[in-house]
């Protein structure tokens, strides 16, 4: 499970240059890369607008370094700046493209480029910094975990040009009326377009880049891809023993779900590290920039041209669940996306239900202990009637739903926070749910000022499930423990 090149590799050098650490200047700076992974051999195309008269491209791999998170693999020489047209919008389906734009540089991906997640920080000669995500892959790697960046997800919620899968601007199209989803939403979104929160990264800093530089710290034997690369070779799932789908992993193909369970049938482990994974249902098509460039998700499936072609299962309604597709996750995933914690209340703790778990073995927590700022977001909650056979719960976490949504269910003003874990009987594979989308974000280093810190639990926890995980089929040797029954109140 521990790989002696990623131990060597995070003993390089490390720097702290990769953080944009200040409130940028006059002017601005954004780009977008023309794919969202590479190899080594391949060229990545580099769009980028900027005010600045010039600007470079530095290349970082992220990890841990020495506690500095990144390594510095490359630096272009000085490109002329240049501010690109206006992106276009296509009406109807509100999708904003910015393939218009001019390419400003070739990034050559050398052998330097170890696999991984990178930041590529743009830098204008005035100081405006932003960020274009980048993963590098190997494609003949067998490594014991492979680590899925969520492309699709935060494409889905990419405003830049103002829309998105969840938000738009003008008059309703397509003549939807009704107000859910937003009837004036993207029904096709672009990856050739900058992202625009997370200074360009998205909230990759956040919901994937913690577990990173966690595993690349204790040297974990780890593959890096994106779920693009998931559903264009979706063979790559059986040859590794762990698949890690990270925060907030929402929206995934039919070609990626497929390949994930077909990988459970064949005893690779399945870590969901976030609440409301696949829940929205998307397929990809070219744009002018290059294959699988465009992520089409209508969410009102009588929209997608695709309803009654015979293409059933990549029609896009508004979940997996929901017709023409009708195929709920849930029996797969353990639990189901149940709602939110408001993003004002006051974030809450995870509750131990199941202390005599392998996953809590050194931990020192019991029943009921509690680990403090840890529920935030999404959540994941049990649903009794569609759980697997034998589903473990490990934690039970009340959510007031006064500082909270949820259409799953009411006990006593509360609903619940759910983290499960299961066995195939035939596979031995094991799927754990972590039940929130804040558990990645809650193994960054703490803050040294006064109040809850819940870190080192959180850590203990991850490490317990990714060394078992590691070993193989983890029904092998600790299959899961069906404890539904002693759930209180019952069905919550």
């Amino acid at each position: 499970m521990v790989s002696p090149a990623i131990v060597a590799e995070n003993r390089k050098p490390g720097t702290t240059a990769w953080e944009i650490t200040h409130e940028p200047p006059r002017g601005s700076i954004q780009g977008w890369a023309s794919t969202t992974y590479a190899a080594a051999g391949q060229t990545v195309g580099l769009y980028v607008t900027t005010t600045a008269p010039s600007f470079r491209v530095v290349a970082y791999r992220m990890g841990y370094y020495q506690g500095k998170g990144a390594r510095e693999i490359w630096e272009s020489k000085p490109v002329r700046g240049e501010v690109q047209p206006p992106c276009t919008l296509t009406p109807g389906v509100n999708m904003v493209s910015c393939d218009n734009w001019h390419r400003s540089l070739t990034m050559h991906v050398t052998k330097a480029f170890v696999q991984g997640d990178y930041l590529l920080k743009l830098v204008g000669s005035g100081g405006q910094q932003s960020y274009v995500l980048l993963t590098i892959w190997d494609p003949t790697s067998t490594a014991t975990y492979l680590v899925v960046a969520r492309s699709l997800t935060e494409e889905g919620w990419n405003t830049y040009g103002g829309y998105s899968f969840y938000q738009g601007q003008g008059p309703c199209t397509l003549g939807q009326t009704s107000s859910y989803p937003p009837c004036n939403r993207a029904r096709i979104v672009s990856f050739d377009r900058p992202m625009a929160t997370g200074q360009g990264a998205s909230d990759f800093l956040g919901d994937e880049y913690p577990l990173v530089r966690f595993m690349e710290e204790h040297g974990l034997d780890a593959a890096y891809v994106t779920d693009i690369t998931v559903s264009q070779h979706p063979s790559i799932v059986l040859r590794h023993k762990v698949y890690i789908s990270l925060g907030h992993d929402e929206t995934w193909t039919t070609t990626e779900r497929d390949a994930v369970q077909n990988g459970l049938a064949h005893g690779v482990n399945v870590a969901f590290m976030g609440a409301a994974p696949m829940v929205r249902h998307a397929r990809l098509q070219p744009s002018p920039i290059g294959p699988d460039r465009e992520e089409v998700d209508y969410r009102t499936s009588t929209e997608d041209p695709l309803r009654g072609t015979g293409r059933t299962r990549t029609v896009t309604g508004n979940t997996f669940a929901t017709p023409p597709v009708s195929s709920p996750p849930t029996r797969f995933i353990g639990g189901e996306y149940s709602g939110y914690v408001d993003t004002d209340a006051t974030p809450l703790p995870f509750v131990v239900f199941d202390a005599s778990s392998w996953i809590f073995q050194g931990t020192g927590l019991r029943d009921g202990s509690q680990i403090p700022d840890v529920i935030r977001s999404d959540i994941q909650h049990v649903n009794p009637t569609a759980a697997p056979p034998d589903l473990q719960v490990l934690g039970h976490s009340p959510i007031p739903l006064t500082s909270a949504y949820t259409n799953q269910g009411d006990w006593n003003g509360d609903t619940y926070s759910d983290m499960t874990y299961y066995t195939d009987p035939t596979s031995k594979a094991g799927v754990f749910e972590s039940g929130t989308v804040s558990w990645i974000s809650r193994l960054m280093i703490c803050d040294p000022a006064p109040g809850p810190c819940p870190e080192h639990d959180v850590a203990r926890i991850t490490g317990n499930l990714l060394r078992l995980f590691g070993q193989g089929p983890a029904g092998e040797t600790h299959p899961s423990v069906g404890n539904l029954a002693q759930v209180r109140p019952p069905g919550s």
